[in-house]
């Protein structure tokens, strides 16, 4: 008798419920993938394709049916049976909410026009925010190709996964916690001053 192997596990397809119809997905596939394949678009800012997913951005969470609490479909897998619903009021205000509170801190400059975050919210039909911005970081010009913008920021991570995981440098880092918290260049340098090789 064959024995299945891991990969053939991950390949074998997975029948659940998204948005009140039967799919097919896999369980290597995240949730986000399976609706796309399927036609439904779901927000999301940190979650990239090829980029190992973080979960920490939440504008893509969804309702699963049985669990309190709403999950991010970027770092959840399909289960046989389970039911996810990505477009009730629950996890829409949820999705709106955070697009809105990430808003708040964008400033409307030259290099922040048409962003992915403008995009989702002009998809979810959004206005202006609500809230006040938070003290904005200054530029660092002291790199001399690469200008940067913290302001600008919604700390994705995808920068940080990019250079830690992709290029293997491991030069941009996520340092300090709540309102303080930034991404850093080693230990906070200036970029020009730090061991960024400037990979692009």
């Amino acid at each position: 008798m064959e024995r299945v192997t891991t990969q053939q596990l991950a390949m074998m397809p997975i029948t659940f419920k998204l948005n009140g119809k039967t799919v097919i997905g896999r369980p290597d596939e995240t949730l986000i993938e399976c609706a796309k394949k399927n036609g439904i678009e779901i927000p999301h800012l940190c979650y990239k394709p090829g980029l190992r997913p973080d979960g920490n951005c939440r504008a893509c969470v969804v309702e699963i049916k049985g669990e309190r609490a709403l999950a991010p479909s970027c770092c959840r897998y399909p289960k046989e049976g389970m039911e996810v619903t990505t477009d009730n009021e629950r996890a829409v205000l949820s999705q709106k909410m955070v697009l809105e509170l990430l808003l708040s801190d964008m400033p409307e400059k030259d290099y922040t026009r048409d962003n992915e975050l403008d995009q989702w919210a002009r998809k979810m039909k959004m206005g202006k925010p609500r809230f006040e911005s938070r003290p904005q970081v200054k530029r660092d010009l002291s790199h001399p190709a690469i200008a940067v913008n913290l302001d600008a920021c919604i700390q994705c991570t995808r920068c940080l996964r990019a250079c830690r995981e992709e290029q293997v440098n491991d030069v941009i880092g996520y340092a300090f916690r709540g309102e303080h918290s930034k991404i850093v260049f080693d230990q906070d340098d200036p970029m020009g001053a730090s061991t960024c090789v400037a990979c692009g």
